[in-house]
């Protein structure tokens, strides 16, 4: 039976072992600190050199860095021009290879989705007393700056576990 997307829900399991706790680790810090750091980053890209090596055939495996070539550029670019912060445009790069490059159409829809999302949670936590759980929180104080990393994480997850419960 062939996988009704292109990573398939084997390897999806695999991808979710490092993607589950850094991603939820990097929403977490970009709430906290208003940054992405780059030992997450680091290990989201080991993660994926690793677990992407037992999930997925080598060649499909080889070509997937060429996802995080391309959309490290982009970041670059949209870093450059105010649109993105570096953490951010990091993140996105090293979850690059865990997409199919068939599958960036889904996963740009769930990335607005989620990030209408948790831009909504967000500003109604911070409107709210649920502000007072954590108050040092830089996010709440950020102005119209917004933690991005927040959508990134769960986007990446929500693909994964997507593709984990497909099958044609």
């Amino acid at each position: 039976m062939e996988p009704a997307l292109g990573t398939p829900p084997v390897a999806a399991v695999w991808l979710l072992l490092p993607a589950v706790p850094i991603g939820l680790y990097s929403a977490f810090t970009d709430l906290r600190e208003m940054r992405i750091p780059n030992h997450a980053v680091a290990a989201l890209v080991i993660g994926f050199a690793v677990f992407g090596l037992i999930g997925l055939p080598f060649a499909d495996w080889a070509w997937r860095w060429l996802n995080l070539a391309f959309v490290l550029a982009l970041g670059v670019a949209f870093y450059a021009a105010g649109a993105l912060g570096a953490g951010d445009a990091k993140f996105a790069a090293a979850a690059a290879p865990y997409i199919a490059a068939a599958d960036w159409p889904l996963v740009t829809i769930l990335l607005a989705g989620i990030s209408l999302a948790a831009w909504a949670a967000h500003r109604v936590a911070r409107a709210s007393p649920l502000r007072s759980l954590a108050p040092h929180w830089k996010s709440w104080t950020s102005g119209k700056r917004f933690p991005l990393g927040l959508a990134l994480g769960p986007t990446l997850i929500a693909y994964l576990v997507i593709a984990a419960v497909s099958a044609a």
